[in-house]
This record gives C-alpha cells, structure tokens and sequence, in this order.
C-alpha cells in the first residue's frame, strides 16, 4: 500500500524538537511494516510540517518488504521488524544507521463491553484460554504462529483445537460478535473498532516484533531520511508509538 502525504511549507526546527532541518525539502520514500500504520500516518505529518521534506510511504508485511530490499526495489529509510543485519551485509542500509524504535507484544481482545477474562498469570490465561468457545488467530502471521506453539508449551494444543478459529481479520470477526476473543499484536488490537484490549499475555508467555529502522546505503537523501528517522525517536513522536502498543525496546 502507498500513502502519499505532501506538505505546503517548510519549517525550521529549533528548541521544539531539539534539531535543525535542512534547508533543501526533500523526498523521501519510506518502506514500514503495516503494524504500524496508525501510529505513521499521525506521526509523519508532523515531521513533514517540521522539515518541509514529503515522505511517501510503501506500508506491506515486513518480511515482503525486506525480500523487495534484498531485491533492489528503490526506499530511502525502512522500519522493518527484527534485525537488520543481513541488508546491511547485502549493502542495502547502510551501517551505522539500524536503530530499534521499539517493540511490541501479543495480547488478548474481547468484544467491546464483553467480560474480561484474567490472563494476569500463566495458569489464568491457561483456564481463560480453556474456558473459551472461540479464539481467533491470524491465520499464516507472525502472532498466530506464536500462538499454536504457545498452546502446544501450554499442553492445551489438542484441547483447543475445536475452538480455534484461522482468519485475516480477526478482530472484526471479534467486534461482529463471530468470535469471543482473539490473539493478536497488541498494535493491531489497539487500532481495531468495536474490541477492547484485556492486557498483554503474561510476562513468562510474552513475545516480542522489535521494529528496526535503517536508512538505505544507496540512497541520495540520506540526511532527510536520517533526519525522519531521528525524528520518529523524539518525546512527541515516542508518546504516539508508546499510546498505541510500541514501548521503548531495552
């Protein structure tokens, strides 16, 4: 998917965001991972506004991202989830430049005004899990194959099976009312219309997606790319990544 966003001035920045901007706008081509679609589309009209650089962005599955790097596909800076050792040994982001913004785990929604089960602990999301009719999961992702090899530790794999319930779009199927609760990134959950987030899994289950960006070796507005980069790190934008799911990765 692309989004472009365009800006009409340039402004320079001192004291607010701690940093200067160039004086030459420029055009930069950001390739991120969906998940984070909510929070780049408030984040990157505010950095837009501050630089009067544009910024289009290519928003897609991080791994499919990352085999378009590996193939040559043309970006200025990439948010992708997990290392970026491997394209910066391929001479696709340049060293130096791969900075996580942060991470984000897996959680529990429910129906909006549905009861919510405790998951506080192991053994509660255990029985919460048992105790369920129906549980969504994103069929082929990254959180519903977490999910199958945490029922399988759990040694619930064969009792949840008539309950579990493959799809895409878990969480409108959830909101419908078609499913009682749903495994999903706590980013997607947060995001969703008509459910609500019970809390994280527990800490002994949780799992992490850490979003790394980088800037492309290639590119010719590396300092505009950078400068979007650091950007995305500040207080303000922080906040935004911190009130939608992504906390500061240690």
């Amino acid at each position: 998917m692309i989004i472009k966003a365009t800006v009409t001035s340039a402004i320079a920045v001192v004291g607010t965001w701690g940093w200067t901007t160039p004086a030459a706008a420029a055009e930069i081509v950001l390739f991120a991972s969906n998940a984070l679609n909510a929070i780049l589309e408030e984040v990157v009209p505010q950095f837009e506004r501050a630089s009067g650089h544009t910024v289009t962005m290519r928003l897609g599955v991080a791994a499919r991202l990352h085999q378009d790097i590996e193939s040559g596909a043309p970006f200025d800076a990439a948010i992708l989830v997990g290392s970026l050792d491997s394209l910066v040994k391929q001479g696709k982001i340049a060293a130096g430049t791969a900075n996580a913004l942060g991470r984000s785990g897996y959680g529990l929604a429910v129906r909006q005004g549905a009861p919510r089960p405790n998951i506080a602990t192991t053994e509660a999301f255990k029985q919460a899990m048992l105790r369920a009719n129906s549980i969504a999961f994103t069929e082929g992702g990254g959180s519903g194959s977490y999910f199958l090899r945490l029922l399988d530790r759990l040694g619930i794999a064969a009792a949840m099976k008539p309950k579990l319930r493959p799809g895409t779009n878990t969480q409108e199927a959830v909101a419908l009312g078609e499913v009682e609760m749903s495994i999903n990134g706590i980013v997607p959950i947060l995001r969703a219309r008509g459910v609500e987030l019970v809390g994280p899994l527990p800490a002994e289950l949780q799992s992490y997606s850490v979003f790394v960006a980088g800037v492309s070796a290639t590119t010719k507005q590396s300092a505009a790319a950078a400068a979007l980069l650091q950007f995305l790190t500040m207080p303000t934008a922080a906040a935004v990544f911190k009130a939608r799911g992504v906390e500061v990765a240690p």
